[in-house]
C-alpha cells in the first residue's frame, strides 16, 4: 500500500549519488518501484506466473507480505486496507486461475471507487495466445472494470508502469488499475531507471470547478426552500469531511448520507436525517422525494437511493457536483453540473453562499425543517422484538456499536446484516464504515476487516457479516490468526440468505427456495461456527440471549493476541425496515411491514 500522500508523477529519488543505474531482474523491478512509491503491505498468493516476483519480495525490508487464503480474500484485504487509511491498496495474484479469482474484488473496487493497484503474473510473453497452462487474458477480463489495464511485456517498462498505476488508482475518481506482467519480463535485467518518465496523455483529472457553476448553485442554494445535501461517498474518497460540516452549517441546509458516505457526515449532527434510499430512514428518504433542490456531492443517483428514477424528487432542481464528468447527468439531467473534487467544490461554494445569501438574505427553510422534524418524531429507527424467542439482529449490532464506540471501524458483508449495520451503528467520522455498496458482494466483510486492521492497527476492527457471506471468505481467519491480526467478527446467523428471504416473504408468497443454510437453531448447525473458529486458532463464542450479549462484546474487545468470531443465533423471521420496494416510487416507502406514511399531503 502507500504512504499517505496522495499519489502523483513527483516521484522521489531512488538512490542518490549513484552514477549509472543498477541492473534489476523485472521481478526486483516491482519490488523496487513499489518501495519507492512508500508501499509497506501487500496481499497476495504466489503461483508459477508471479514466482519471480514472489522471489524477489522475500528481500524486502520495507514491504510485509500478507499471504492470503483465497485471493478474492487478498484483493477484498488490499480494497479494507484501502478504504481504512486514504491509501492505495496493493494485492498481488498469479496467472490464470489466480487473476480470474481476483476478478469480484477488482469489480468491488471499482463500483466503489477504492484505489487499488492489482499486479498478476502472465505466462511468457512467446506463450501468450496459445491457451498455455493457466493462461487467461485478464487484461481484456478486468477492461470493462479498471479505469486501466496494463500488460508489460518489456522488462524496461515495469517501473514507469507500475508508478502510472499507482497514480491513476489514487487521483481523480479513485478506482482499482491492473498491472500484468509476463513471466519473461520478470526473469530479464534492465538498467533501474527512476524516476521514470510517467507518460498519461489525456488522463487530466479535472478537479477546480468551474466559478460560474458554483454561484449558479450557490444561487438556487438562496432561492431554495426545501433544499437537500445527497452526501456520497466521493465526500470520503475526498477526504471533505469537514469541509462538508462547514458547508452544511453554513447553509442549515438537512443532510443525508448514502450507503456508501456513512460516517461522512456525524450521525449525531441534528441537521442529519440518516441514510436514504431502499432502507433508508423514512426521514432521509421523503426530504429527498419532496425537496426542491437537491445537491449532489460525490454520489451518483444509484438505483438504491432513486427508486424509480422516473418519480424521483420530482419538484427537485439538481445540482450534481463529481469528480468523474461521466457520472454528470447520467441517471438524472443536473440543473448545474459541477465538474470537480468534492473537496474543492465545497469550499468553493461555500464563501459563494456566504456571499449570494449576504446580499440576497438567507433562504427561509423554517417550515422545511419543521415537516422534516414532524417526520423524525413520528418515524424513528426501530425494530420489532421478535416472536420466537431468538435475539432480535437488530439488538446485537446496536449493542456492538455502542460498546465498541465511534472510533472503530466496522466492515460489513451484504444483506440485513449490512442494512442494520448501517442503520442501528452510530458513525461520527469518515473511514469508520466499509461495506460492499455498489457490486454487493458476499465475502467482502472478513478480509476487509483483516486488510483496515493491517492499515489501522491501533483501532478495533469488527467485522459483522452474515452465516451466508462468512462462509465465502472465513479462510481468511486463517490468515488473520498466523499474522496476529486481531479482528472482531460477529456473525448475524439467522441460518438463512436473509435478505433474499425477507424478498421471498414480501413478494415471492413465502416460498423459500434455497435460502436455508442450516448454520443456526433448531438446525444440524453445520458449520458450527464456535468449532470452526477454534479450528482457525481464533476464540469462538455462541450467543443465544439477549443477557448474554454483552459479555460476549466486552469479552471480544478485551480479546487482542488472536482473532474473535461470535456466532450471533438471531431470528430468521426479523426483517429489514423501512422499505421501499424495487421499481416504485420512494414516496412509497414502507416504514414497517403493510404500513407507509401519509406523504404529499397539503
Amino acid at each position: 500500500m502507500s504512504s499517505d500522500a496522495t499519489p502523483n508523477t513527483v516521484l522521489p529519488s531512488a538512490t542518490p549519488g549513484k552514477a549509472s543505474p543498477e541492473q534489476l531482474t523485472g521481478s526486483q523491478s516491482v519490488v523496487r518501484t513499489l518501495e519507492l512509491l512508500g508501499v509497506t503491505d501487500v496481499f497476495g498468493l504466489p503461483g508459477g506466473a508471479i514466482l519471480p516476483i514472489y522471489d524477489a519480495i522475500v528481500d524486502s525490508s520495507k514491504i510485509r507480505h500478507i499471504l492470503v487464503r483465497h485471493e478474492q480474500g487478498g484483493g477484498h484485504a488490499a480494497e479494507g486496507y484501502a478504504a481504512a487509511s486514504n491509501k492505495v491498496g496493493v494485492a498481488m495474484a498469479t496467472s490464470g486461475p489466480g487473476a480470474t479469482n481476483l476478478v469480484t474484488a477488482i469489480m468491488d473496487a471499482h463500483m466503489d471507487s477504492v484505489p487499488v493497484v492489482f499486479i498478476t503474473g502472465q505466462v511468457f510473453s512467446t506463450l501468450m495466445g496459445t491457451d498455455a497452462f493457466q493462461e487467461a487474458d485478464i487484461v481484456g477480463i478486468t477492461m470493462p472494470i479498471t479505469k486501466h489495464s496494463f500488460l508489460v511485456k518489456r522488462v524496461e517498462d515495469i517501473p514507469a508502469t507500475i508508478a502510472a498505476a499507482y497514480h491513476i488508482a489514487g487521483t481523480g475518481r479513485p478506482g482499482p488499475v491492473l498491472v500484468d506482467i509476463t513471466k519473461d519480463a520478470q526473469q530479464n535485467t534492465a538498467p533501474f531507471v527512476w524516476p521514470p518518465k510517467v507518460d498519461l496523455p489525456g488522463y487530466r483529472p479535472i478537479t477546480k470547478a468551474h466559478g460560474k457553476q458554483i454561484l449558479a448553485a450557490a444561487q438556487l442554494l438562496v432561492e431554495s426552500k426545501k433544499p437537500v445535501l445527497y452526501v456520497g461517498g466521493g465526500v470520503i474518497r475526498s477526504r471533505a469531511s469537514q469541509e462538508l460540516l462547514e458547508l452544511a452549517e453554513t447553509i442549515g441546509a438537512p443532510v443525508v448520507t448514502t450507503l456508501m458516505a456513512r460516517g461522512a457526515f456525524p450521525d449525531s449532527h441534528q441537521q442529519h436525517l440518516g441514510m436514504p434510499g431502499m432502507h433508508g430512514t423514512v426521514p432521509a428518504v421523503l426530504a429527498l422525494q419532496e425537496s426542491d433542490l437537491i445537491v449532489s456531492l460525490g454520489a451518483r443517483f444509484d438505483d438504491r437511493v432513486t427508486g424509480n428514477t422516473s418519480l424521483f424528487a420530482p419538484n427537485a432542481k439538481i445540482v450534481h457536483v463529481d469528480v468523474d464528468p461521466a457520472e454528470i447527468s447520467k441517471i438524472r439531467i443536473a440543473d448545474v453540473p459541477i465538474v470537480g473534487d468534492a473537496k474543492d467544490v465545497i469550499v468553493d461554494l461555500t464563501a459563494a453562499f456566504q456571499d449570494a445569501s449576504a446580499s440576497a438574505g438567507a433562504p427561509d427553510i423554517v417550515e422545511w425543517w419543521t415537516y422534516l422534524n414532524g417526520l423524525r418524531e413520528e418515524f424513528p429507527l426501530g425494530y420489532s422484538e421478535t416472536s420466537d424467542g431468538l435475539l432480535a439482529p437488530q439488538f446485537v449490532i446496536k449493542r456492538i456499536g455502542e460498546l465498541t464506540g465511534p472510533e472503530a471501524i466496522y466492515t460489513a458483508g451484504v444483506g440485513q446484516h449490512q442494512m442494520w449495520a448501517a442503520q442501528f451503528i452510530k458513525y461520527e467520522r469518515p473511514n469508520s464504515w466499509l461495506n460492499s455498496g455498489g457490486a454487493g458482494t458476499m465475502g467482502y466483510s472478513v478480509p476487509a476487516a483483516m486488510g483496515a486492521k493491517v492499515a489501522q492497527p491501533d483501532r478495533t476492527v469488527w467485522s459483522i457479516d452474515g452465516d451466508g457471506c462468512f462462509q465465502m471468505t472465513n479462510q481468511e481467519l486463517a490468515t488473520a490468526t498466523l499474522n496476529n491480526i486481531p479482528i472482531k467478527v460477529a456473525i448475524i446467523n439467522n441460518s438463512s440468505l436473509g435478505m433474499v428471504r425477507q424478498w421471498q416473504t414480501l413478494f415471492y408468497d413465502g416460498r423459500y427456495s434455497n435460502t436455508d443454510l442450516n448454520t443456526g437453531h433448531d438446525t444440524v448447525r453445520v458449520p458450527d461456527f464456535v468449532k470452526l473458529a477454534e479450528a482457525y486458532g481464533a476464540l469462538g463464542i455462541r450467543v443465544t440471549k439477549e443477557e448474554e450479549v454483552d459479555a460476549a462484546i466486552a469479552l471480544a474487545l478485551e480479546t487482542n493476541d488472536r482473532p474473535v468470531v461470535i456466532d450471533f443465533v438471531v431470528s430468521a423471521d426479523a426483517m429489514v425496515w423501512p422499505m421501499v420496494p424495487q421499481g416504485v416510487s420512494n414516496s412509497y416507502v414502507q416504514y414497517a411491514r403493510d404500513h407507509s406514511p401519509a406523504f404529499g399531503e397539503e
